[in-house]
C-alpha cells in the first residue's frame, strides 16, 4: 500500500497553482502533506524547504488579478506523503 516507487520525489519550492513555474503536476497525483513548526497545515499554496517558508491564503483580501493574496510564514518545513 505505501509503495514509493512510483512516487515522484517531492521538490525543494512547490506550488499548487498551475501557472507557476513551481508547479509539478506528477506530485499533485498523490496526496502531499506539509508540516509546519511540527505541526501539520491544510491550508499550503507554496512551500519552500530549503528557505523555511510556507505562502497560505488570506482571509479576504484579494489582489488585481481577484486571486486570493498570499501570506508568507517562516519557519520549520517538511513535505510529505501521505
Amino acid at each position: 500500500m505505501n509503495d514509493t516507487t512510483q512516487r515522484p520525489p517531492l521538490p525543494d519550492h512547490l506550488s499548487i497553482d498551475p501557472r507557476s513555474p513551481h508547479h509539478v503536476a506528477a506530485v499533485f497525483e498523490h496526496d502531499v502533506g506539509i508540516k509546519f513548526n511540527d505541526k501539520e497545515r491544510m491550508d499550503v499554496d507554496e512551500y519552500c524547504i530549503s528557505e523555511g517558508w510556507i505562502k497560505v491564503s488570506s482571509a479576504k483580501s484579494l489582489d488585481r488579478r481577484g486571486n486570493p493574496m498570499l501570506i508568507k510564514l517562516k519557519g520549520k518545513v517538511e513535505a510529505f506523503y501521505r
